[in-house]
């Protein structure tokens, strides 16, 4: 059925139901699993005029937190894996769609479906930019399980 499965994180509690998820169906088929994060690349529109002269200082700190962050959380989920039995590959993307990303790294690692949580933006800005769930549904035809 599946052999290899895209599970995309954030490292929420309800990216860890989705995790969870992703992991008994893998080792339930015999399935590995690859995990990615999606990371918000450096927003130079972000720093204060004030710090533009640390614009360096300013982006390697950004780069430092995110790169702790995704560590962790991959490390999270590769630690899960392996106490599952399940073979577990993992990938941190930037990119300011992370739908983009998260179906373009489906389709380079051969996954054959994607499981992801149901969360991502609320309120109005879910009107108007809709979730990145919403729009890995709506832009891909790899199967997608939405965890709750």
């Amino acid at each position: 059925m599946y052999r290899n499965i895209l599970i995309a994180t954030d490292g929420s509690t309800l990216a860890g139901k989705a995790v969870n998820h992703g992991l008994g169906l893998a080792k339930a088929v015999g399935a590995k699993v690859t995990a990615v994060i999606v990371e918000t690349p450096f927003n130079v529109f972000a720093v204060p005029e004030s710090r533009a002269r640390e614009l360096g200082k300013e982006f390697a700190e950004h780069a430092a937190a995110i790169k702790r962050h995704a560590n962790k959380v991959l490390g999270d989920v590769a630690e899960a894996a392996k106490k599952a039995g399940v073979p577990c590959d993992t990938v941190q993307r930037e990119d300011e769609q992370p739908y983009q990303a998260i179906i373009r790294t489906a389709k380079e690692k051969g996954c054959d479906a994607i499981i992801m949580a149901s969360h991502g933006r609320s309120g109005i800005s879910a009107v108007l930019l809709g979730s990145v769930t919403n729009k890995v549904l709506a832009h891909t035809d790899i199967p997608v399980v939405v965890v709750h």
